[in-house]
């Protein structure tokens, strides 16, 4: 019977653990990452000194769903960033898997399509499982805070990745919106759609 009773339990652990999915949760404190942008400079959170929080945004070049985004990101840190919210996006890919996704060309990617936020490369994939992304785009809206700066969403951009003209719900933006009036953010977590990370 205590034989039967600790295999039970173990197989309880196990069965909990499976549905833990690693990465931060909302209200987590993220930290901080040093980053090579596009144009050869490094880039951390810390470099933002009048920030109120970031769009962190993981993204790539290949993926139809990110290429989809492209101008709805840019417009996001053509409203946010002046507010004291800017996009940070980061390629989390192994290039060595998918080349689309080198840092030679997501500087050519960068400069065809005009991006007005920085584009990082994850080199040796450390950033993006800390965080817990596993789509592009995946998205994390952070809050400073005297502790660091909190996670407060975390999913889709919006609902509708096919067509921005469908969209009926901005996620990304109503939450920005919220941490911007002081209000709680209604929809904190959402499912990211778009491609798998490559590792």
């Amino acid at each position: 019977m205590k034989y039967f009773k600790w295999i039970s339990l173990a197989v309880a652990c196990v069965f909990m653990l499976s549905f833990n999915s690693p990465g931060y949760k909302i209200g987590d404190i993220a930290a901080d990452f040093y980053l090579k942008n596009v144009d050869g400079n490094m880039v951390s959170l810390r470099n933002y000194t009048d920030a109120k929080g970031f769009i962190v945004i993981f993204t790539c070049n290949h993926c139809p769903y990110s290429k989809a985004y492209e101008e709805r990101i840019n417009a996001l840190n053509r409203k946010f960033a002046p507010e004291g919210f800017p996009v940070i996006a980061i390629n989390p890919n192994n290039p060595d898997v998918q080349p689309e996704d080198s840092y030679d060309k997501m500087i050519e990617r960068s400069r065809e399509k005009n991006f007005t936020f920085p584009y990082l490369i994850d080199e040796g994939q450390q950033v993006y499982p800390k965080y817990g992304a596993t789509k592009t785009p995946h998205v994390y809206v952070l809050l400073k805070t005297p502790k660091g700066p909190e996670v407060k969403y975390i999913g889709a951009i919006d609902d509708n990745h096919a067509d921005p003209k469908q969209v009926k719900t901005h996620f990304v933006r109503d939450a920005v919106n919220a941490l911007i009036e002081g209000r709680e953010i209604e929809i904190k977590e959402t499912k990211a759609i778009g491609c798998s990370i490559k590792v």
